[in-house]
């Protein structure tokens, strides 16, 4: 379930009507390790395996290969509401000692970091070898946005859908929070042991620092957002060698980072 209805005031001109609005669930989480409360996030209920899954990686918290055991603590309204994630202690990754200590809301990815230096990301630059097609990328929007069953109900949820080199759709997630949309089909590429024939990751709002690091860290090849990037995203696909286009809509589209990954 990811929308409720609720009622409200449509005001038109100087006329009032009661009406049923779908709005889109916004919801707490709270995760824990090893029966340790970690950080709480607010998310859109469904796929929480995922999410969880995507969100240990990208934190660097948990990239093994072997499924870790998920645990629903206690529920509330009828979905989770406290999730408990065992993992041997031996195999917690770094980031498990920047442990978040404030609420995660559905608009920022670093909320609760501790230190500036927590927001810094290591790795291999990504160099996608060959070039794709650019006219595809308009095809597989809409892709996306037949899937995107919230937003059609709602009008407030995002997504994120991930693609292969021959643009076939591999994964597609909604949720009220950006990163968690990327966290969820990351997540379910990790489960599926998929990951590493992902080379689009196209998202249906604004591409922020915290997209770009979490695709850097599942080495995603290509951003393709339908609205802007920031600058600080800008800097990050250009040093992390991610290929990275904004407000593609319909035949328009904007590149920012490494243009040399796309051919008509």
């Amino acid at each position: 379930m990811q929308i409720l209805n609720y009622q409200g005031l449509q005001i038109i001109q100087n006329s009032h009507y009661k009406k049923e609005d779908a709005l889109v669930i916004e919801a707490a989480l709270q995760i824990n390790i090893n029966n340790t409360p970690y950080t709480v996030v607010m998310r859109t209920p469904d796929n929480d395996l995922e999410l969880v899954r995507g969100l240990l990686y990208a934190e660097d918290i948990y990239k093994k290969s072997t499924p870790f055991i998920f645990e629903v603590v206690e529920e509330k309204d009828n979905f989770e509401s406290v999730v408990n994630i065992t993992v041997p202690k031996d195999q917690l990754g770094k980031g498990y000692l920047n442990k978040r200590t404030l609420l995660s809301v559905s608009s920022c990815g670093i909320c609760g970091k501790k230190e500036l230096k927590d927001l810094n990301v290591s790795g291999e630059k990504i160099n996608l070898p060959d070039a794709v097609l650019t006219q595809n990328i308009q095809a597989m929007f809409g892709i996306l946005h037949q899937h995107q069953e919230a937003f059609k109900s709602s009008g407030g949820s995002h997504a994120a859908a991930l693609f292969n080199r021959k643009n076939e759709l591999l994964s597609i997630k909604e949720d009220i929070g950006r990163h968690n949309a990327v966290d969820k089909v990351v997540g379910d590429l990790l489960l599926k042991d998929q990951l590493q024939d992902a080379t689009f990751m196209l998202v249906s709002g604004r591409v922020s620092y915290e997209i770009v690091s979490k695709a850097f860290i599942a080495k995603i090849p290509i951003i393709v957002a339908v609205s802007a990037c920031s600058s600080l995203a800008v800097d990050f696909a250009k040093e992390f060698g991610i290929c990275l286009i904004g407000f593609a809509r319909g035949e328009k589209m904007t590149l920012y980072a490494n243009p040399n990954y796309l051919t008509k």
